[in-house]
Formats: structure tokens, sequence, C-alpha cells
């Protein structure tokens, strides 16, 4: 959920209102999403949707990692840049919703691109020998810190690489956090400003996103 949806659901619909429309297929996804779903907050949804759309679109990437499909809304964002033989791996470990994004992957224009596999994250990491051009992570936040450091290896000079939820709803202000989330994901943020071999922003869109570059 974003700060103003929360907070000014006015201001909320003025972003939308102002923002590129999203594709049928996504309005219809977000819809049943929130339809067949107990935690539909969790998608990534309009706003940030047209980010992940702008970014792929501008790098053209040939290979994109996402960690955390959930209904799969953010892999057919990122799908839309992807280049002619370009390809989107999207990992997650809820067999029981599987069904959900692969519906949708199946009708997607982009569905020969997608590569969705029920594995987890971390042991896809250590095991691939690929690099990838775009990384989008929203997944098990008590691992973004692990996740942080096994992506590196796998990135080169040019790539994106995209923390999602990285203000945790205010809550990484607190100074001596007790929530072990909480307390990765200000690990993870430290990590990421103090690496020399990125350079990085914190977007204040939704709930945050840690915006990486391989330097």
């Amino acid at each position: 959920m974003s700060f103003f949806e929360e907070k000014n659901s006015e201001m909320d619909r003025y972003l939308e209102n102002h923002a590129s429309s999203e594709p049928d297929i996504l309005k219809k996804l977000r819809r049943e999403t929130f339809q067949k779903t107990t935690q539909p907050h969790m998608i990534s949804g309009y706003q940030q949707g047209r980010l992940l759309t702008i970014i792929s679109k501008m790098l053209n990437p040939k290979n994109v990692l996402e960690i955390g499909t959930f209904t799969g809304y953010a892999t057919l964002c990122l799908a839309e840049g992807l280049s002619s033989e370009g390809k989107i791996t999207t990992l997650d470990v809820n067999e029981d919703l599987a069904y959900l994004p692969r519906k949708y992957f199946s009708e997607s224009e982009y569905s020969s691109q997608i590569d969705f596999k029920i594995q987890d994250a971390k042991e896809f990491l250590r095991n691939t020998d690929e690099f990838f051009d775009l990384v989008f992570i929203d997944a098990d936040k008590e691992n973004y810190a692990e996740y942080f450091r096994l992506i590196k290896p796998k990135t080169k000079s040019g790539s994106i690489v995209l923390f999602d939820n990285v203000l945790w709803y205010g809550k990484v202000l607190e100074e001596n956090p007790k929530q072990k989330s909480t307390q990765i994901i200000k690990e993870l943020n430290d990590l990421a400003a103090k690496d020399e071999d990125f350079e990085n922003l914190i977007l204040p869109l939704r709930d945050g996103v840690n915006f990486l570059r391989r330097k």
C-alpha cells in the first residue's frame, strides 16, 4: 500500500489519473487479485507498475529476474520492455497461488518470454551462471540482505536492481527495531548506500523502492 493511498486517498487518485493507463490485461489481473487473494495489497499496483514498465522500456533488457511473483502483475509490467529475444525469470514458492499468474502469463503476448519457476530464490541464485540486466525483488523481507549479496555477482555495469518495500511503512525510522524484517530492511538500505560498486536512490513510491545501478 502506498503512503498516499493510506494517508491521502485524494492525492493517490490524482497520481493515478496523471499516469499512463495500464493495459487491459493488467486491469483484469488487478481486479482478480483483489477478488481472490487474502493479501491483495501485496500487488505492485498501478503506479509502481508503470514505473517498472518505463524502466524496462528504457533498458530494453535481454535478461530480467524477478524474485517474488505473487499474482504476476509486476512480471507483466517488466515484460513490456523486453527485447525481442529477451526473457524474464520470475521466482516464487507459493504453489497454491501459482494458478493465477500462470493464467495471465498464458494469456499475455509475452507468454513465450516468461519463465515462471516455483523455486527458492537463494537456491536459484547460488546455482545460476546467468547475468541480469534488470532485477526486481519483492519477496520475503528477512532475506533482503542475503538477496543483495547473492545478486551482486550476477550483475554487470549498467544493471539495475530494484528492492520493494524498503521504507516498510515507516518502520525503518525505528532506532532499535525488534521486528527482524525491519532490521534486515535497514541492513539492506545500509548495504546499498555504502557499496561503492553501485549508485542508488530510495524512491518514496508506495512503500519505498531502493533503485540501484551497477557502475
